[in-house]
């Protein structure tokens, strides 16, 4: 009782005051263009186009972590607290209409009035994409979610449906809910389904094509013969003449650049997955690291190879800005090497580097989802 007496005081000063009050119980704001970082937690992020809104302050915190580790940055981060003034959906609704930021991004568990929420909800998402993870969806996630907020968690299943016809992207866990708000601010939106995967590997393509295949919406689709024989132009004849498209190891100084630019300039593909970049990186560094570096001409071979891979990387950031396609560059490398030129120069573009195919293809079917969304709503 003199907790909520003492929140109901300081809303009714803020009030008087005409200000804003963000909590309380939250963990604080940050404004990146404001350059204004006031919450009790690490980190500051790095500036970007992710606006974050958050019933958990411990998740304001996650996702600034992401973005340092990414690259991928946050233009404003607010932990809502116990929401005694200005909720999750008042964030989203002004992150909307925010020119510093291109999606938000929330975290929500506790529903204390659902219909004006998904109402606000709704509307935030017609103006700018919105990806939101949801706390309580299973029994014991909803009890948990009743002792943190002292809301009740909604009915599942009519929530993610609400969802469904609002255009809201729904993501699973707060990683994958990171990487699709940050692929819908690095990303262009697709005009198709129709994906092709390039791979210096075969069984990066075959688990990246499985994922592609039970994603449901996307389009693994077979290579069209005048790229196929435009292809035959770069590659071996072991290439696997298909999609995805193997390079078999056949790979001279300007083959990825040069094949990326084949099919991304292609009107049947609509958007590119591209796995394998920093394997020429990773062996240099083996060099650098033996008994014989720098001697022996090592540390030209050395340099080439790290070259290659920064290379590639700009190459797959001007091909999708200059023709308005996703190119989603994936290794695990992101993870297990981060300083390895090739995501290193991924994320020096400004884009996320993904650490598998399979998260790669999951970010994608957000983004299309959401594009064919906005097209049939005419938005």
């Amino acid at each position: 009782d003199d907790a909520r007496r003492a929140e109901a005081e300081l809303v009714a000063l803020a009030d008087e005051l005409g200000i804003l009050l963000a909590g309380p119980n939250g963990q604080g704001v940050v404004s990146t263009p404001a350059n204004l970082c006031a919450q009790i937690v690490a980190p500051y992020p790095p500036a970007g186009r992710i606006g974050v809104a958050s019933q958990s302050g411990n998740f304001v915190s996650s996702f600034m972590n992401y973005a340092r580790a990414t690259g991928v940055g946050i233009s404003r981060a607010v932990s809502a607290g116990n929401a005694a003034a200005v909720s999750v959906a008042d964030y989203l609704d002004f992150y909307a209409d925010d020119p510093a930021t291109a999606v938000g991004l929330a975290y929500v568990e506790g529903i204390t009035d659902g219909r004006s929420l998904m109402e606000r909800l709704g509307s935030a998402a017609r103006r700018k994409p919105l990806v939101l993870v949801k706390g309580g969806a299973t029994e014991g996630g909803a009890r948990a979610a009743a002792s943190h907020t002292g809301a009740l968690a909604a009915n599942d299943k009519v929530f993610d449906g609400f969802c469904r016809a609002a255009g809201i992207t729904r993501a699973a866990t707060v990683e994958e809910a990171f990487e699709a708000a940050a692929t819908f601010a690095t990303q262009p939106l697709p005009s198709g389904p129709n994906v092709v995967v390039l791979t210096t590997a075969g069984g990066w393509g075959v688990v990246t094509s499985d994922a592609l295949t039970r994603d449901g919406s996307l389009v693994l689709v077979p290579l069209p013969d005048d790229l196929k024989t435009a292809i035959d132009e770069k590659l071996p004849p072991r290439w696997s003449r298909g999609n995805p498209v193997d390079c078999a190891g056949g790979e001279t100084r300007d083959t990825i650049p040069e094949v990326l630019e084949l099919i991304a300039g292609h009107p049947d593909v609509h958007s590119i997955i591209y796995l394998g970049i920093g394997i020429q990186a990773n062996q240099a560094r083996l060099m650098r690291e033996g008994g014989f570096y720098p001697d022996h001409g090592l540390e030209r071979i050395v340099a080439y190879h790290e070259r290659q891979d920064q290379r590639f990387a700009e190459a797959a950031d001007e091909l999708s800005r200059r023709t308005n396609k996703p190119i989603l560059v994936a290794t695990e490398l992101a993870v297990a090497d981060p300083d390895n030129p090739g995501p290193s120069t991924v994320r020096a573009t400004g884009r996320l580097c993904y650490s598998s195919g399979n998260r790669a293809v999951t970010a994608l079917g957000h983004l299309y989802r959401a594009a064919e969304f906005r097209r049939r709503r005419g938005l």
